[in-house]
């Protein structure tokens, strides 16, 4: 099993198409497609996000806290046997620093332990200490599957900066039906077709030459939560209207880059 834990600041943009096409020739003279975008053209991300009955959960992030966190289930392909590999994942954000806890799991190992708080038999320390902060979780947050969120995307890195990663995401398609992974990718969009996410995920300041490609193309940073925004869709869709609940506290890029 693989366990793993990152520390970053993320930061979130929201383009159009034309936008793209003209960032990403002054994004290749600094960066290069990661392995699995130089490999595969890109890949795609499935999860379900977990929460209360009430949505305590991503109610209490949407009021923008210093301190919030998430759990969800991630994987990269589409799982057709109960020993296909999953990832199940803490997220928090402390003052605008993010923090990923991730463990490494079969998903019947990943669904056991979310419904029953079953460590696997056999498991090393870190993934020990990462399923002991999840069941922390767990025990505080009486949560179920509420959304499934699909997307694709490209990712880059930093030639001289292995630490600087950019990724677009694209196809945002989210779900509150049907809510495992096995059940495949198909969902409303989150955002228009011809729109792409764009995060900047970094450890420190983002380089002065991307800061300036941004401001020359005037894109701005956004907040954008995928969970949040599918959250509130569906408050649109089966209220009429969003209704501001009490918060408890507790609780084609291809083409771009082969041209």
């Amino acid at each position: 099993m693989i366990t793993k834990t990152f520390k970053r600041f993320e930061n979130k943009y929201q383009l159009n198409e034309s936008q793209l096409k003209q960032l990403m020739p002054m994004l290749l003279t600094q960066m290069k497609p990661d392995s699995y975008t130089s490999k595969n053209d890109g890949y795609s991300i499935y999860n379900i996000y977990f929460d209360t009955e009430n949505y305590d959960i991503i109610r209490h992030s949407l009021s923008k806290p210093y301190y919030k966190e998430k759990l969800r289930l991630r994987s990269y392909s589409i799982p057709t046997s109960p020993d296909d590999q999953v990832f199940l994942e803490l997220k928090k954000k402390i003052g605008g620093v993010v923090n990923k806890r991730r463990a490494t799991l079969t998903l019947n190992e990943a669904n056991r332990f979310i419904s029953k708080l079953e460590y696997p038999k056999e498991t090393n320390t870190m993934n020990q200490l990462v399923l002991e902060e999840i069941e922390f979780f767990l025990k505080n947050h009486p949560v179920v599957p509420k959304a499934y969120i699909g997307y694709e995307r490209i990712a880059f890195v930093g030639k001289d900066d292995p630490e600087l990663r950019v990724t677009f995401d694209y196809n945002l398609k989210s779900r509150q039906q049907l809510l495992s992974l096995e059940k495949g990718d198909f969902g409303n969009f989150l955002i228009p077709e011809d729109q792409y996410l764009m995060e900047i995920k970094i450890l420190g300041a983002i380089p002065l030459w991307l800061t300036h490609a941004l401001s020359e193309l005037q894109i701005y940073s956004t907040s954008f939560s995928k969970y949040g925004k599918a959250y509130k869709d569906y408050r649109k869709q089966s209220m009429g209207k969003l209704i501001t609940l009490p918060i408890y506290p507790n609780t084609p890029l291809t083409a771009c880059i082969n041209n």
